[in-house]
């Protein structure tokens, strides 16, 4: 954070509002949104909102997408992005920190152990090869027991918005989604989180937004108070 209070010292304040680029993990969709709107109405500061799978994000963002901010869905990412000369050393932090949650309309998911294992013909997960999320759904998995089993009846969404869609369609009866995206809902069950690693999801200045006001305000406003309580009304957790 001291790194960068620093950084945001050191440039100018501009005459016009700027403008940032923000790359964003397709489960924050809804929250980053909300303090997208909430920024730029107490800065003047615009910000642009691209969505996706942390991993085709980081793919854009190694080819020189043009993006200022990325608030990826994990950490390996965010700190590769540093390691690998693309983002700024000192400028990540952990903005929040995610729950997945089963999720099946009209089914009794008292037990998630016991409805996983019950009788349905599809289970919706986000690609583990490049949303967190479905790394977690695939430990859980693993964890209880199931995933021989269930392996077969899989079906994987690009994004973990893409697999909210695969139940909301009827394509999959069930799905190991982001617990934000049905926080309030009564057909879920919250995953343990003693059955997967910690989804922390990390935040990163982009070299493209090293010298953008609006990218390093909008990442300290990320920390303000403000903007945690958004955070945490959401369903995340905020270290």
């Amino acid at each position: 954070m001291l790194r960068l209070v620093a950084l945001l010292a050191l440039v100018p304040a501009p005459a016009v509002a700027e403008m940032v680029n923000v790359a964003v993990a397709a489960n924050f969709t809804a929250v980053s949104e909300q303090l997208a709107e909430t920024f730029a109405a107490s800065s003047g500061h615009e910000v642009v909102l691209s969505f996706g799978s942390t991993g085709q994000l980081y793919a854009q963002i190694s080819q020189a997408a043009p993006f200022g901010v990325f608030l990826a869905a994990d950490t390996e990412r965010p700190e590769r992005a540093i390691a690998e000369g693309l983002a700024v050393e000192g400028s990540f932090f952990v903005y929040a920190q995610g729950r997945l949650a089963l999720y099946g309309p009209g089914r009794d998911l008292g037990d998630g152990k016991v409805a996983l294992g019950g009788d349905y013909d599809k289970l919706a997960i986000a690609d583990p090869g490049a949303a967190p999320y479905g790394v977690a759904a695939v430990e859980t998995l693993k964890a209880l027991g199931l995933y021989d089993a269930i392996e077969p009846r899989l079906v994987r969404g690009e994004t973990i918005s893409q697999t909210l869609q695969f139940v909301d369609s009827g394509n999959a009866e069930l799905g190991l989604v982001a617990a934000s995206q049905v926080m309030g809902k009564a057909d879920q069950w919250l995953v343990p989180g003693e059955l997967h690693a910690p989804i922390a999801q990390g935040a990163v200045l982009l070299k493209a937004g090293e010298g953008n006001r609006a990218a390093l305000a909008f990442l300290a406003f990320l920390r303000s108070d403000a903007a945690v309580a958004v955070i945490e009304a959401a369903g995340y957790g905020v270290p």
